[in-house]
């Protein structure tokens, strides 16, 4: 299996190789490698150029990928070119893909595969049709069989209009393949060397050329503007919206419902309108998650609750919890079975455990929380000396009242209380109360002589 993956996408606009922007929460070539690999090839080679580097440390993501480097960039047949070194010796089939088709399914990589090797022909041409084929090259036939395959820029106002387009997805027999290639002229209006002259040459030489109905017309999609960027991924959106629905998730407007492709969903959960889900997030049964929330990377449990206008990035959640809203759960944070996290809250680095509860205005950060824990409004474990983080630890039952600061490194022991507007810098043990406030003092009559000095002023 080979991926072509040099080009720059100039149209794109954009110093990142067009390969690597994204739908659905990963690469474009992400999604051609899934689809590759699920074929079970031999071997995957991306052929890489434009953006080499980036595009070769991305690729690192995935498992026994090879890459072969196309330097210049001279067209689709000098890519394919690139990789003959890689074949020496060998036999058999190769199959080629484009790396900016993201909706390709293994089904259709399939019925090429069986389809190439029922007819044993030299090449076999995924093909589709298109109401309005514009930017695609196009299917010639004669007596039905195909003849050649003329570029967009390059046909004539008659081929302009056929319908049936190229995939730009092929099976090739090796034996004759890189012979072919090297009689390739660049004689267009490109001035490249395109694979698709491979065909007409092909048929010169009266090798077997067959052709091969891709599944859906939308799947060999590609990608050469940020508005087919756009398109490509509402149709990805849309396939996996339709997916979690089949599988028992409420989407209540799938519309806005923008899931990646890796997210996992129990049955009966609810997703309101405006919510992004991304990464490998798991969410689990009869959740409800309301409107205009983003969830990265992220582990919920079972019955967990998210209200309005949360972020949780890297967080674990755990069964019937509750967040939310305008809540902020960071990186490294997890929030036990049936804890409450509450408006304006925000977890870092913080472990809140099961049943407890910040319900108000609060930052936890680098905390350690057990279990049935009330944390007050206001409350701020200070973390940060200005060179290091340290720990706060609130053991199980603490009581930390209102408008509190913990100044790490501190202990709260189990069953303590902490009264409200205290400043805690030393260890509360278990059972005690901590109170670190300055002493108050009321002053008889002064209200009503300061009333009674503005008057005389007056």
């Amino acid at each position: 299996m080979v991926i072509l993956a040099a080009g720059q996408g100039t149209r794109m606009k954009s110093s990142l190789p067009k390969v690597l922007h994204r739908v659905g929460g990963l690469a474009l070539i992400d999604h051609v490698i899934r689809a590759a690999k699920a074929v079970s090839p031999d071997t995957v080679t991306v052929v890489t150029g434009h953006g080499n580097a980036k595009v070769r440390d991305h690729l690192g993501i995935h498992t026994n990928v090879k890459t072969a480097l196309q330097e210049p960039q001279l067209g689709t047949a000098h890519a394919l070119q690139q990789v003959e070194p890689l074949l020496a010796g060998k036999s058999g089939t190769l199959v080629l893909l484009s790396g900016d088709v993201p909706l390709l399914s293994p089904t259709t990589l399939t019925v090429l595969v069986d389809r190439h090797n029922a007819t044993a022909a030299a090449a076999t041409v995924v093909t589709a049709s298109f109401d309005k084929p514009y930017g695609y090259g196009r299917i010639v036939r004669a007596d039905d069989r195909i003849s050649k395959i003329v570029e967009e820029r390059d046909a004539s106002p008659a081929e302009r209009k056929i319908k049936e387009i190229n995939a730009g997805i092929y099976a090739f027999d090796l034996a004759p393949l890189f012979d072919a290639l090297r009689s390739i002229a660049a004689k267009n209006a490109q001035g490249e060397f395109y694979l698709t002259d491979l065909i007409a040459i092909y048929r010169r030489r009266g090798l077997s050329v067959e052709t091969s109905p891709a599944q859906t017309a939308d799947e060999i999609r590609g990608v050469n503007s940020r508005a087919e960027l756009g398109e490509v991924g509402r149709l990805v959106r849309q396939k996996k919206n339709e997916e979690l629905m089949a599988s028992g998730v409420t989407l209540v407007d799938s519309a806005t419902a923008y899931i990646d492709a890796d997210v996992t969903i129990g049955p009966d959960t609810v997703i309101h309108p405006n919510v992004a889900i991304e990464g490998q997030t798991t969410i689990g049964a009869a959740c409800e998650i309301r409107p205009n929330v983003c969830i990265q990377e992220s582990r919920i449990g079972d019955r967990v609750t998210v209200k309005s206008f949360c972020v949780l990035d890297g967080a674990t959640v755990a069964d019937g919890a509750v967040v939310g809203p305008f809540a902020h759960i960071r990186p490294e944070s997890s929030v036990g079975a049936g804890a409450k996290v509450g408006n304006f809250v925000e977890l870092k680095k913080t472990v809140l455990g099961a049943r407890s509860k910040a319900n108000h205005l609060s930052y936890l950060g680098d905390a350690t929380i057990g279990a049935d824990v009330n944390v007050g409004a206001g409350t701020i474990t200070c973390n940060y000396d200005g060179r290091d983080k340290h720990k706060t630890v609130i053991e199980d039952g603490a009581f930390i009242g209102s408008d509190s600061q913990l100044v790490a490194p501190v202990t709260v022991g189990a069953g303590a209380y902490v009264g409200a507007g205290s400043s805690i810098t030393e260890n509360v043990p278990a059972g005690a109360l901590g109170i670190a406030r300055a002493r108050q003092s009321n002053v008889d009559g002064w209200a009503l002589r300061k009333a009674a000095a503005s008057r005389k002023k007056g």
